[in-house]
């Protein structure tokens, strides 16, 4: 078991990307990241190339697609084979999402606030949704300098929405990444943590955002465990009804992705929120190793909690990371 630093959401000359895979792919390798999605719009056939662009540059390359529609952007991940688009309208997205899953793959909106058109042809999402459960994320933060964006902020308070509804969602950073040009703009990770690495990478990708094993950040990987006498439960896990105390523990890992994000003020604030509110908001500081905070939590009335880490990006207040939910029944 381990976390792994992924990009979910990229594009290469396949599509309208600048990139061709392997540059895509040795791009990726050269920002600490150890797989990359290829997402190109409405088509696969960037993955031709799949097996030597893995070898050269060194880092896994997942399987995806962008749906690219009038409607909306749905971002996939792990299909087995291309899926058909075409017939999306606003009233059978359901049918799209159950293609991808038929298919081992899985489905979130992409970018789903973004101005859509005509400067963005599509990009706001305007499908008719009947069952949240059918999707398995939000990409809650797109682009670079992904938490300090407004479209982000509503994607992400959506998100917080439907875990306060009782939904058992997933939440994602994708870049969207379209060109190798450098940029000082803080760049999210997306860590999933894979746990069977004898699998292949792509079905553990897909398993891992299924089950809302996902910690994202623009810095520090942020990591969240409760403990009970009993038993530990970590994210995407759901802690049974009885327990009635849990110790929450928050992991702050300060050496991942060395020397590829700065953090300019070291003092930094844990937050362990939940749908009452905030639970507990602590003091850390950064430093090169790993820090942990232990928080004693009354489970009555919760539904879920997350781990949220705080602090100064480029003079702006922000979250800096935060990990999916753990569920109580």
């Amino acid at each position: 078991m381990r976390w792994t630093a992924c990009e979910l959401h990229a594009h290469t000359l396949h599509s309208d990307g600048k990139m061709t895979l392997l540059e895509l792919a040795s791009a990726a390798a050269k920002l600490g990241f150890e797989c990359v999605a290829l997402t190109d719009h409405n088509t696969m056939s960037g993955l031709a190339d799949k097996e030597a662009a893995e070898r050269q540059a060194g880092i896994a390359i997942l399987p995806g697609m962008e749906w690219t529609t009038f409607h909306g952007h749905m971002v996939t991940v792990g299909l087995a084979e291309y899926v058909d688009w075409r017939e999306a309208n606003t009233g059978n997205i359901h049918d799209g999402v159950s293609a991808v899953h038929a298919r081992g793959g899985v489905a979130g909106l992409a970018h789903p606030f973004r101005i859509g058109s005509p400067a963005c042809t599509g990009c706001y999402w305007e499908y008719e949704m009947e069952d949240w459960n059918d999707f398995d994320y939000i990409e809650a933060w797109s682009g670079t300098f992904a938490p300090i964006k407004t479209d982000n902020a509503r994607a992400f308070s959506l998100w917080t929405d439907k875990l306060n509804e009782g939904y058992r969602l997933a939440a994602t950073s994708g870049r969207d990444w379209h060109d190798a040009a450098e940029t000082e703009e803080p760049i999210s990770v997306t860590y999933l943590r894979l746990e069977d690495e004898s699998r292949p990478i792509g079905e553990e990708a897909a398993e891992a955002l299924r089950r809302g094993r996902v910690s994202v950040t623009i810095g520090p990987l942020v990591t969240l465990e409760a403990q009970t006498p009993a038993a530990s439960y970590r994210i995407g896990d759901v802690i049974p009804v009885g327990e009635r105390t849990v110790t929450a523990r928050i992991g702050i890992d300060f050496s991942v992705r060395q020397g590829l994000w700065t953090l300019a003020d070291p003092a930094c604030r844990i937050r362990l929120s939940s749908n009452k509110g905030v639970l507990e908001e602590s003091a850390v500081q950064a430093t090169e190793g790993t820090q942990e905070a232990r928080i004693t939590v009354q489970t009555e009335g919760l539904s879920w909690m997350r781990a949220e880490l705080w602090g100064i990006v480029r003079g702006v207040t922000t979250m800096i990371a935060f990990t999916n939910a753990i569920y109580f029944d």
